[in-house]
């Protein structure tokens, strides 16, 4: 009788256990992580000062496009994201390989960091001034991955508790993401930075499907 594996995938494993210990971390050290870590809007310091804001405000360093998903903002925003993570991820680590998931993982969270550096620099130009944490936009890119590999997968809601394929889950999610993105429903949630990683997301897996007019050295077979 064939058993089967519930171990984690290595990846998968590392990014929860990273993810863990970076929220421990940013606990102990507070805001001096978020000033550095932190994905902040360009120019903010001199549009801080041009606002006569008193407070100091970081500035943009490239390095903040990884680190912000590493940073999260609460006990819940860590819990959500990590689990989707493992919920959806296991089955894409074991689907690509962990050389290509890993990629994958880092090219949407990257992407929706730029999407969501434009957003918030359009922002803090109008006054709106704020940093941006969480794994949520490689974790939607993940989602976005599980419909197009396993599109008739059923998924459960949560709430409510409607079981649906897979394609229409992503399909539904990424529409009301861009619905709530333009009405700015629900403040405080990066809506295009979702939308980021889900475009990002769908981009890889075309060109490594190769759907792109540049083409991939070598086709994985999704």
């Amino acid at each position: 009788m064939l058993q089967r594996d519930t171990s984690l995938p290595p990846a998968v494993l590392a990014l929860l256990v990273i993810n863990g210990l970076a929220f421990l971390a940013q606990g102990m050290v507070g805001m001096v992580a978020a000033d550095q870590l932190a994905l902040w809007p360009l120019g903010t310091p001199d549009m801080a000062r041009t606002m006569g804001g008193v407070m100091r405000v970081p500035d943009f360093q490239v390095w903040q496009l990884v680190t912000y998903g590493f940073l999260h903002g609460g006990l819940f925003h860590l819990f959500v994201n990590m689990f989707a993570l493992w919920m959806f991820g296991t089955s894409i680590e074991r689907t690509l390989g962990t050389r290509p998931f890993l990629i994958y993982y880092f090219v949407c969270l990257v992407g929706a960091g730029l999407i969501q550096l434009v957003v918030a620099t359009m922002a803090a130009r109008n006054g709106m001034i704020y940093p941006t944490v969480g794994a949520s936009g490689a974790v939607f890119g993940i989602l976005l991955a599980f419909g197009m590999l396993f599109p008739n997968q059923p998924v459960v809601l949560i709430f409510p508790p409607i079981p649906m394929k897979a394609k229409y889950f992503v399909i539904l999610y990424g529409a009301f993401e861009l619905f709530a993105g333009v009405t700015n429903t629900f403040s405080g949630v990066a809506h295009f930075a979702h939308l980021g990683g889900m475009a990002f997301g769908l981009l890889m897996i075309l060109y490594w499907r190769g759907r792109l007019p540049i083409k991939p050295r070598r086709r994985l077979m999704l």
